[in-house]
């Protein structure tokens, strides 16, 4: 049996995201805030649990899992199977969003509850070694925090090369199942981290539904539809611009010539310009 990939978020939401499987959802996050130094949670609500209505065949389908703290923290978890670019103004979209609509207008400011961004991505993005890097808003210098309501994750699976088998539990070892080792190596994950077992085991109960495999196939086309056209605006994006930077630089060879006195015609000529373009830079003297 070929087992789906839980990096496609249909799967992951399927997986972490459902009422069922909360307790897998919950150690995850307890690996993640653990690694950061902070300390473990004992209760976790679901904002937006999984249900039919996820299925991929809706363009719209909110795959992302939302979640809340016994102390009113926000948590949103989103895994990124393709670049969608623009992560990190992405990631700020998204996290003043979940942190201004937890009150109505004219709501007390001192309502706010902290906010927290988990952005697990298939490609690497941030210029170091780290796998999983932690980010808080602070001070430049003394690195004072001016306050503690954001803080946004960044796990990057392809640093995970550096880490082929994990000696202890921790975050690693489900981020090497998100990465896809072979279930050979899974129970050695599972040693590491029991509740891994579960998310293991629904994997593998998801592989074998035939239903669940289409509406997979359904959601993983359309992800690589959408990087495609991605890949395709900005390669077209780039093919634009060295166009108009060609254009530039014609301009400027005949705004010298114009500058030494060589005749319209003789520009025209020299640059490919048309005479018209060629007349209308005469005008910017």
């Amino acid at each position: 049996m070929e087992l789906l990939d839980p990096r496609n978020d249909f799967i992951f939401k399927r997986i972490f995201g459902s009422e069922n499987n909360k307790d897998v959802l919950l150690a995850f996050l307890n690996s993640t805030f653990l690694e950061a130094g902070e300390p473990p949670l004992t209760e976790i609500i679901l904002m937006n649990p999984y249900t039919d209505k996820d299925a991929p065949h809706d363009k719209q389908s909110i795959l992302d899992i939302k979640a809340k703290t016994a102390q009113g923290k926000l948590i949103n978890i989103e895994m990124q199977l393709f670049n969608p670019y623009h992560m990190e103004k992405r990631t700020l979209f998204y996290w003043s969003n979940m942190y201004f609509h937890q009150i109505k207008e004219g709501g007390n400011y001192s309502e706010l509850k902290k906010c927290v961004t988990i952005n697990i991505l298939n490609y690497s993005c941030l210029p170091n070694d780290r796998y999983h890097n932690v980010f808080h808003l602070r001070e430049d210098h003394t690195l004072i925090p001016l306050i503690d309501d954001i803080e946004v994750h960044v796990m990057e699976l392809p640093k995970l090369e550096q880490h082929p088998t994990p000696v202890a539990g921790g975050l690693v070892n489900w981020l090497l199942f998100l990465r896809g080792v072979e279930p050979e190596q899974w129970e050695v994950l599972t040693v590491n981290e029991p509740m891994l077992k579960k998310a293991m085991t629904t994997l593998e109960f998801l592989s074998q539904d035939a239903e669940t495999r289409i509406a997979y196939e359904t959601r993983l086309k359309f992800l690589r539809d959408e990087a495609s056209r991605v890949e395709g605006a900005k390669a077209e994006g780039k093919a634009e611009g060295k166009a108009e930077g060609i254009i530039q630089e014609k301009r400027q060879t005949a705004r010298r010539l114009l500058a030494r006195g060589y005749d319209v015609l003789t520009i025209v000529d020299m640059t490919e310009l048309s005479e018209e373009e060629v007349r209308a830079l005469m005008q910017e003297h």
